[in-house]
């Protein structure tokens, strides 16, 4: 919530919470280390799908409370693990790629049922908005897709393409990328006569 900035105003607790968190995690994060928080379930529930602490890019070490409050205030950069940052343009190129991915270059009608069942939300008004990016009907907005990452991640695992343990949210959207990158070099305004007519046979089966 704090990355994708739906805390308006949040106060000094949560930078509290976070740094400790985060440093509990990078010095004693193991399971057996875990049972100290049997009264609360849904801490555990989140360390258990994904408990890598958020480190400093020049000295390794966990961020604290103080760090966590300076990303927020703006006085410094985050680490690269923690910047999700999308750029207003290349939403469109990247909701493209998210699209073919998850669908798997099939048309929609032939995987809706299977996409959706994999999307965790349960939100009407986010289902909505995100069938008709998959059915190439709008584009997320950078700020939209920044904070659908997440779920997103977690419906490409649900499809069976990755568990959610093997891929981080960065390394999902470096994924959607270099997707992004490989559909622009393979337009068909850039294709060639004879590259066309191999996938049209392709596609008809000759």
């Amino acid at each position: 919530m704090l990355r994708n900035r739906k805390l308006a105003s949040p106060g000094p607790e949560v930078f509290l919470a976070l740094g400790r968190i985060n440093q509990w995690i990078a010095a004693s994060g193991s399971a057996d280390s875990r049972s100290a928080l049997t009264g609360h379930p849904e801490l555990l529930e989140a360390l258990g799908t994904g408990s890598v602490p958020l480190l400093n890019d020049d000295d390794g070490r966990p961020l604290g409370p103080g760090g966590f409050l300076e990303i927020f205030v703006g006085q410094r950069q985050p680490p690269a693990a923690f910047d999700l940052r999308i750029a207003s343009a290349e939403a469109p190129a990247l909701s493209f790629a998210l699209a073919e991915l998850l669908t798997a270059g099939r048309p929609w009608r032939l995987c809706r049922e299977a996409v959706l069942g994999a999307y965790p939300p349960e939100k009407a008004q986010r289902r909505e908005r995100f069938a008709a990016v998959m059915a190439g009907q709008r584009d997320f907005e950078a700020a939209e897709l920044e904070s659908e990452l997440l779920d997103l991640k977690s419906t490409l695992a649900g499809l069976g393409a990755a568990g959610d343990q093997e891929l981080s949210t960065a390394q999902f959207l470096t994924v959607l990328r270099r997707k992004a990158a490989q559909l622009a070099d393979t337009t068909v305004a850039g294709a060639t006569s004879s590259e066309l007519g191999a996938a049209i046979r392709q596609e008809l089966g000759a």
